[in-house]
């Protein structure tokens, strides 16, 4: 029995899918080091002193739900899927705050696409189980 062979592109898509989830998880960790946080502009640093602990912890979810997901796809697992569903809720529910309290464009254009993301790669990593690229 042959393995079927993964496309090129998968692999791309893996690099970018893991990127975009460790700079998440950076931009996570940045926002919990008050030292770190002294340089965002005004408008975001407002809405993290203010973000009550629910909101943290879905945006915990969210980005490290993504980065493990984005590994995973990596390993071609298909558990990766449940990951991105997760970090989807942490997306939805963190955005359930952001959006309530913020009016600043940018914080508005990266909470939408990072919703956007998270849907798409729920999508992908549905599309490359059906491929057979990932078990």
């Amino acid at each position: 029995m042959s393995e079927i062979k993964t496309h090129w592109s998968f692999w791309v898509i893996c690099v970018v899918v893991l990127i975009w989830n460790v700079m998440g998880s950076i931009n996570f960790i940045m926002q919990m080091n008050p030292d770190m946080l002294v340089n965002y502009p005004e408008a975001a640093k407002s809405l993290v002193a203010n973000r009550p602990l629910w909101a943290t912890g879905a945006f915990a979810i969210a980005v490290f739900g993504g980065a493990l997901g984005g590994i995973l796809l990596i390993l071609r697992k298909a558990d990766a899927y449940y990951l991105f569903i997760a970090s989807l809720l942490g997306v939805i529910v963190t955005n359930i705050h952001t959006l309530q309290v913020s009016i600043a464009i940018a914080i508005w254009v990266g909470s939408l696409m990072s919703l956007v993301v998270a849907v798409i790669l729920i999508w992908y990593s549905k599309l490359v189980k059906r491929k057979g690229w990932i078990k």
